[in-house]
């Protein structure tokens, strides 16, 4: 019966009366499985590499005793100085991250505040002045801040790096391991990733002691509760194949992913002169606009959101029923980010994949990587192909998983840069992605520039 208790509930966990006026307040009934295995080790100091599924409660699991930790000390920081640090992929989590952060020390005396590309650096000087409890940033602009000595980062005894994956993805590798050199020491350092590619092993080595490993699903693995699906269609029918579906469940929110910022924004035109109450993010529009885009569509004001993969990255949104791959990510873990946007905090949800000819070497390398085979919704592997899928994946019954993940196609098998490749960065595609033939030197010129502007994509 005791064992029942403390799988069950906040109190339990070590938490502060004031947090858990907190977590009552904010409607928290029950601690996620991420929630109730992390929090406890890191109540007790230990550094921790925290292996989850978007959407399963991660913000909530470093955020909460990070702040305990912190109230706890008891003491305020010094001008520009900061005491905890917390790094994500994007602007958009960053915020997002913080908003949640705001909730959980809004009964104490606690400063969070947050450093993004896109927004006015002057600004962000001021904020730090005086110092600040919890800092929420994007490596590329910290650093910039860094170089102006605006931040110190030598006072911060707490150290999160969330979405770590996603930021290896956008090339943010020399730029941690930068931050990493520059953090207090001793300190305590949470990583927190959905996938666990080769190169997070090095991330771990150099950022984590003796740390305790806490995952709630197998690396890579997609969504439990997501339905997934796959169409094959030849990439003129796909537009149209994406009304029909659409107009299948008009009240539904739907996410749609693009590999391209163009892309994007020509298909959400297309939406809306269909009828459809579409908007759009990705790396042309303002942060302005991406705000604006997002607010709508989490009010339900649109009803469908075309997006490309690092303008949607992070991105929480509860009630998205439906994940369009429009466009087959290219790097398979990306896949799993994707469908990650469904099926949030215990609901169901559907990820719908439009795969052309070419591109059923990318679905392999997705069901490659989550284990799960993704179920034939309409249209058949085009003949040159069926030797590379297994015809037992096909004519499954109804009521079976379905799948994500799409793909754009270019004449003679040439494809389109994704949107991080488009702003020159990035490190290129991860290991195990299909290459076209000069990828590689391509790749390699990436890697050699720098990532810093990523936080503004």
């Amino acid at each position: 019966m005791k064992e029942a208790y403390i799988l069950t509930t906040f109190e339990a966990l070590g938490l502060s009366n004031t947090l858990l006026r907190s977590v009552a307040a904010l409607g928290f009934e029950a601690p996620t499985p991420i929630q109730r295995d992390a929090i406890p080790h890191v109540l007790a100091g230990r550094d921790l590499m925290g292996l989850a599924q978007t959407g399963t409660g991660k913000t909530a699991a470093f955020g909460l005793p990070l702040v305990q930790h912190l109230m706890a000390e008891k003491h305020l920081p010094e001008a520009r100085a900061v005491r905890a640090l917390v790094l994500a992929p994007t602007r958009e989590l960053v915020n997002q991250i913080a908003d949640n952060l705001r909730a959980y020390v809004k009964r104490t005396d606690l400063r969070v505040a947050t450093v993004v590309g896109g927004a006015s650096i002057n600004n962000q000087v001021r904020a730090l002045s005086r110092g600040t409890d919890v800092l929420v940033a994007t490596p590329g602009r910290l650093l910039d801040l860094v170089e102006r000595r605006a931040v110190r980062l030598d006072t911060a005894r707490f150290l999160v790096l969330d979405e770590a994956d996603q930021m290896l993805d956008l090339g943010f590798i020399h730029a941690l391991r930068k931050i990493a050199t520059l953090v207090g020491s001793p300190r305590q350092t949470l990583l927190f990733s959905a996938t666990m590619p080769k190169q997070m092993e090095e991330l771990s080595r150099a950022y984590l002691n003796d740390p305790v490993r806490v995952e709630v699903s197998p690396p890579g693995k997609a969504a439990d509760l997501v339905r997934q699906s796959v169409h094959f269609v030849e990439q003129s029918a796909k537009p149209d194949l994406l009304k029909r579906l659409l107009a299948e469940d008009r009240d539904a929110l739907s996410l749609v992913f693009s590999r391209t910022k163009h892309g994007a924004e020509r298909l959400m035109k297309q939406l809306c002169a269909a009828g459809i109450n579409a908007g759009s993010i990705h790396g042309n529009k303002s942060q302005g606009q991406r705000e604006r885009a997002i607010a709508a569509f989490r009010k339900g004001e649109i009803r469908v959101l075309v997006a490309t993969d690092v303008a949607a990255r992070g991105i929480d949104i509860p009630g998205v029923s439906h994940v369009y791959n429009f466009d087959l990510p290219e790097v398979p873990e990306s896949y799993v980010h994707r469908i990650g946007r469904t099926a949030r905090a215990g609901a169901g949800g559907d990820a719908v994949a439009f795969c052309t000819a070419e591109d059923v070497g990318l679905l392999r390398a997705v069901e490659k990587l989550t284990g799960v085979p993704v179920a034939v919704a309409s249209g058949e592997v085009p003949p040159e192909q069926r030797g590379s899928r297994p015809a037992s994946r096909r004519g499954r019954p109804n009521g079976q998983p379905r799948a994500a993940g799409a793909a754009t196609g270019k004449p003679n098998g040439q494809r389109r840069q994704p949107e991080h490749a488009s702003h020159g960065h990035g490190n290129g595609p991860r290991h195990g992605a299909p290459q076209k033939p000069g990828a590689a030197a391509a790749a390699k010129r990436r890697r050699h520039r720098p990532a810093r502007d990523h936080a503004m994509a």
